[in-house]
């Protein structure tokens, strides 16, 4: 349950309710067909999230809510080629091969026109932020799809258990050699005090995430190994930093410092499901703890902030703020002014608030204390009020999730998380901005990636597990495959994007 409350902006939806309902009963005809995705644990039409839409709208909408996400995938196929098409898409999840290539075709409009009018809100916070208002439009100034925007998006941070740190007497490490040194206590000091020497100082999953370290040597690459630098694209990969954290790893490996299963396991495997269990892991790279640990464990983590390099703290951002292609609509629609003010109440607090956390007196309540909690139960808030009375799940859907409500749920473990995931947040950058590949690029990316992915991270492990001995002559080959591979023809490509 805990974690269903931090993960709560990571969706929403918006598209409407009760529309067949109605129809029935003679009361009104839908007024607009909207489609999308949303998993099973919701039901569109019976969601009192879209009664109360209609009810504060007027507007009726006849609802086709897809389950499947394979089956989406084929149905937004079969929207592309112009077949059946509602008048919106909502959770629509659309990519931005998807969003551009339906946008080039005239399946989808272009709803920048309707923004300042009747998206009022929505406009604001795209003009506020220059980065987002890019993001969502076109190379040739349309905007097609609209965005969720979420002030504390999901990120793989490092959790570090301090409770343990108190027990043996030690500080938050700041630096890679501090961390170093933490890591070693954990694994000669018992620090669970249960008599065994069983504690993993440093748990992770394949190199993907141990590659979120390299921020300890100035190293903030995404997943393409690509980062922007006063204006140049460049990789970290081949430099001698990249070479610093590679051999830096492979020191924490050869002391057993880091999870010695971490190349094989799966967040399934390595989870501690008993409360009663001691628990072995000292720090755990994740986008929370909870994926690791049970929820009794939690009040023993924090989130440690950015280690420090060359005098200076940046993390890697995952994917920022805004998710795109949430909503859209099609050439269908007749009356796109309606719709766009429809959603536009998602990017206001009140709206958001239906979507994420139901009805004001109904599903949660504000203490004196400026703090919320719920109405119910936990039980009954993960069995009823989540899935028949919000939105929150299942997909992302557009409108704003702001951090500050997030930040004062009542709750003094998921209170303490939030705030620890916005002090990281306040350090972290996006490597690269969000862009519209050409179709042409998304073809030649996608091939050249596909070649130096699985060389890049697997070399990588091997590095770190020292199956390959990293040398000059090692090295060197290193930076001739990833050459051979394309690199350079990658940053070339991406960095016509840049502007």
């Amino acid at each position: 349950m805990i974690r269903k409350i931090i993960t709560l902006a990571l969706a929403a939806l918006m598209l409407a309710g009760m529309a067949g309902a109605h129809a029935e009963e003679g009361l009104h005809a839908p007024d607009f067909l909207m489609e999308g995705y949303d998993e099973a644990s919701h039901d569109w039409e019976t969601n009192r999230f879209f009664q109360r839409m209609q009810e504060r709208t007027g507007i009726v909408l006849e609802l086709r809510q897809h389950t499947d996400l394979e089956a989406w995938t084929e149905r937004k196929k079969a929207i592309a080629a112009g077949e059946d098409l509602p008048d919106a898409l909502f959770k629509a999840q659309l990519t931005p091969a998807e969003t551009m290539d339906m946008a080039e075709s005239g399946i989808l409009i272009d709803l920048k026109p309707y923004l300042a009018e009747y998206a009022p809100d929505l406009w604001r916070l795209l003009e506020a932020n220059p980065d987002y208002l890019a993001a969502v439009t076109l190379p040739d100034g349309t905007i097609p799809a609209l965005p969720a925007i979420n002030e504390l998006a999901p990120n793989d941070l490092m959790w570090i258990n301090t409770s343990w740190l108190q027990t043996l007497k030690l500080e938050l490490p700041a630096t890679a050699e501090e961390l170093t040194e933490v890591l070693r206590a954990f694994k000669t000091g018992d620090p669970n005090r249960n008599g065994r020497a069983d504690e993993i100082p440093l748990t992770f999953i394949g190199m993907w995430e141990l590659r979120f370290l390299g921020h300890a040597f100035g190293l903030v690459d995404n997943d393409y190994y690509l980062h922007v630098k006063d204006g140049t694209v460049a990789s970290g990969l081949t430099t001698e930093e990249n070479r610093a954290f590679l051999t830096w790893l492979h020191q924490l490996w050869e002391e057993n410092l880091l999870d010695h299963t971490g190349f094989v396991t799966m967040d399934s495997l390595r989870q501690i499901t008993d409360s009663k269990a001691a628990i072995p892991y000292g720090l755990i790279l994740s986008n929370t703890p909870l994926s690791v640990v049970p929820a009794t464990a939690l009040e023993q983590y924090a989130a440690l902030m950015p280690l420090t390099w060359n005098g200076q703290q940046t993390y890697r951002e995952l994917v920022g703020p805004l998710t795109r292609g949430t909503f859209a609509l099609t050439r269908a629609c007749v009356s796109p002014e309606k719709l766009v003010a429809w959603v536009n109440t998602l990017y206001t607090r009140e709206g958001s608030l239906l979507l994420q956390v139901g009805q004001e007196g109904e599903e949660y309540f504000w203490n004196e204390d400026g703090t919320w909690d719920w109405m119910a139960d936990l039980e009954t808030v993960a069995n009823d009020v989540l899935p028949n009375s919000t939105l929150s799940d299942g997909g992302v859907a557009p409108g704003l999730v702001e951090r500050d409500f997030q930040s004062k749920y009542t709750d003094s473990a998921t209170h303490r998380i939030v705030e620890d995931m916005s002090a990281v947040a306040e350090k972290s950058e996006l490597p690269f901005p969000q862009v519209f590949l050409s179709a042409e690029h998304r073809e030649r990316v996608a091939a050249l990636q596909a070649q130096i992915a699985p060389f890049a991270e697997g070399q990588m492990a091997a590095f770190v597990t020292g199956d390959t001995a990293l040398t000059d002559e090692s090295w060197n080959a290193f930076i001739q495959g990833l050459t051979d591979r394309g690199l350079p023809e990658m940053m070339a490509i991406w960095q016509e994007y840049v502007h």
